[in-house]
């Protein structure tokens, strides 16, 4: 018989609690069963589980571990369907809280998957998709996996992007370009996608590149010298000279940004980096349907386009453009500024000189629109030969002046014709640009357009009167106003201007006349012709040559006119030199002593005259 008390397992009876009844070995085992049933886990990672309730605050998870836990119903408002059986994914922040909870996090759990997703998108060159949330500086701020990354202006199109909100709210395909961890920062490209896209694009287009060829593109960039052309991926110039066959002052007059068009590849470079594009060759030029009926002579009318210094163009229709030079602006023959005459803009009407259809050029004439101011007939009556007009001077020479009497018709008044006495050497001492001068017709060449004018020929020639006072042998008063090796220049009565040698400034005390000094003269010869009067100091005090001496008793003047002729040279001294009427009247009383002469003497003086004449003469 066993023994009952040996045999009988007293741990199954003492043992209480969990596992009561069993043995420690029947224990170990149910443990390990158990054990075998459970999910091993670590806090700090994201797993997968499965809902098994749902309440007002939380949503029960099944992990697979030992006990359930909880995650707010707020981290499931993108999930609004949520049922028991789905699968999420959650983060483990605890296995055990105070209150022996597992912790829980599905926002968490997101987060982390995001950023794996993110680094495995970089590693693999991956493309993924995000939502555009808002616009940022200089750039967008795109969600993607519920992070939010930058994406830059510069990377959002190869071409600019001007208006940045037409973007927000709509999905976008995007690659990663660079991750910071430090400041959880991702930077995302858009155009890395559409540059791959366009590089066989250009590949493509670049290899059927040719001249004449017609393409689409996009206007890109807009400057004052033309736009830049998106050709899909390829860029070409259409520059402002090739927009339109008329003339524009900037491309936005015609085009805008974005705007689809087709051009003309009209040149490129070898590498085919510059591509030179053209528009208006897509249209007939307007010089072919120009109107037969205009001609050489025909009247036109167009608008001024342009205006620079020698001329202005008038535009006749869009691309058809005439010269105005501008010596045919104005009858005028004296140059100025077309815009003295015409202003951009203006409707002007003009009258054609020239038609080149085949080099398609043409020149203008406004002037032409008036009567020539040259007309033969005219100018025949109005600028005879002795008439007397007053003009404006309008340009100043070495030899002279030009006068305008009216527009398109000018003369000169040589240098020569502006002073019976004065020895005028420029111009300017006279006159200055834009007064008023007096003038009189000398000669007329209506040919060649010319007209010889002159001023001093408005008063009567004085030298004919100084012939008288100033007779060879008379003395005068002079004053010295320069010298040089050959002599000096004296200032005699009236204002006029005499000459004489160094030798005959000798004074009576063996010096020479020096400048400024006051001194008497003597004529030795009166040219009228030349307007020359040489004169000697020392012969007032010393007896002249023999050969000066028999030319004076050839020419000795008799007492009584000698007494005439020197008295109103002390008078003359005081004279101005527009004392004109005084000269007149002693000429004529030179002329009655004369005839009273001849009345008593009636032979001889009659031959003594004639004698002074023939000297005169040679003279």
């Amino acid at each position: 018989m066993a023994n009952t008390q040996t045999d009988f397992d007293w741990e199954k009876v003492e043992t209480k609690g969990f596992g009561e009844g069993y043995s420690k070995a029947e224990r170990e085992a149910m443990e390990q069963q158990y054990g075998d049933t459970l999910t091993q886990i670590d806090e700090k990672e994201v797993v997968s589980g499965t809902v098994v309730g749902i309440n007002e605050r939380d949503v029960i998870l099944n992990i697979g571990f030992k006990s359930d836990g909880l995650v707010p119903v707020s981290e499931f408002r993108d999930l609004p369907n949520l049922k028991i059986g789905d699968e999420v994914q959650v983060y483990i922040e605890e296995q055990e809280n105070a209150n022996g909870q597992l912790v829980l996090s599905r926002r968490k759990a997101k987060i982390v998957k995001a950023w794996e997703n993110i680094q495995g998108a970089l590693d693999n060159d991956s493309i993924i998709e995000g939502v555009v949330k808002r616009r940022t500086k200089g750039g967008l701020i795109v969600d993607i996996y519920g992070v939010e990354a930058f994406l830059p202006g510069s990377q959002i199109d190869v071409k600019p992007i001007r208006d940045f909100d037409v973007f927000v709210g709509k999905k976008m395909e995007v690659k990663v370009v660079k991750i910071n961890y430090t400041n959880d920062n991702v930077v995302v490209s858009h155009k890395v996608l559409i540059e791959k896209d366009l590089e066989k694009q250009k590949a493509e287009i670049l290899n059927n590149l040719e001249k004449g060829q017609v393409l689409e593109g996009v206007i890109k960039n807009m400057t004052n010298f033309g736009v830049f052309i998106d050709l899909g991926g390829v860029d070409g110039l259409l520059h402002i000279t090739d927009i339109s066959w008329g003339r524009i002052n900037h491309p936005e007059e015609v085009l805008k940004l974005d705007e689809k068009l087709n051009v003309v590849v009209l040149d490129f470079d070898d590498d085919k980096k510059r591509i030179s594009l053209g528009m208006k060759q897509l249209t007939p030029h307007p010089w072919d349907s120009l109107s037969v009926e205009i001609q050489i002579g025909s009247k036109v009318k167009g608008k001024i386009v342009n205006v620079a210094d020698y001329g202005a163009f008038l535009e006749i229709l869009p691309g058809v453009e005439g010269l105005i030079h501008v010596s045919e602006m104005s009858w005028s023959q004296h140059l100025r500024n077309p815009q003295d005459f015409i202003n951009i803009g203006d409707e002007q009407e003009a009258v054609v000189l020239t038609l080149d259809r085949d080099e398609r050029k043409m020149s203008l004439g406004i002037k032409q629109l008036t009567e020539d101011p040259w007309n033969k007939q005219n100018v025949l009556t109005k600028y005879a030969i002795g008439t007397k007009h007053s003009g404006i001077v309008r340009n100043l020479t070495n030899f002279g002046l030009f006068i305008e009497l009216e527009e398109g018709i000018d003369g000169l008044v040589h240098v020569s014709d502006l002073s019976w006495t004065k020895k005028i050497k420029h111009p300017s001492e006279f006159v200055k640009v834009g007064d008023t001068l007096q003038v009189q017709v000398l000669e007329l060449d209506v040919e060649n357009r010319r007209l010889a004018l002159g001023h001093k020929q408005l008063e009567e020639n004085p030298w004919d009167t100084f012939q008288t006072i100033f007779a060879d042998g008379s003395v005068h008063k002079c004053t010295i106003i320069s010298k040089n090796d050959k002599g000096a220049t004296l200032e005699l009565p009236y204002g006029i201007e005499g000459f004489a040698s160094t030798k005959n400034l000798v004074k009576e005390d063996g010096t020479q006349a020096e400048v400024g000094e006051t001194l008497e003269f003597k004529v030795q010869e009166f040219v009228k012709e030349d307007k020359k009067i040489i004169l000697s100091h020392t012969n007032v005090h010393t007896e002249p040559a023999p050969s000066e001496v028999s030319k004076f008793q050839k020419k000795k003047p008799d007492a009584k006119k000698q007494a005439v002729v020197n008295k109103p040279t002390k008078d003359a001294e005081k004279s101005t030199l527009g004392d004109l009427e005084a000269l007149s009247a002693l000429k004529e009383q030179m002329e009655e002593d004369q005839k009273s002469n001849a009345k008593k003497k009636p032979s001889k003086p009659k031959h003594k005259l004639a004698d002074e004449e023939e000297e005169d003469d040679e003279a």
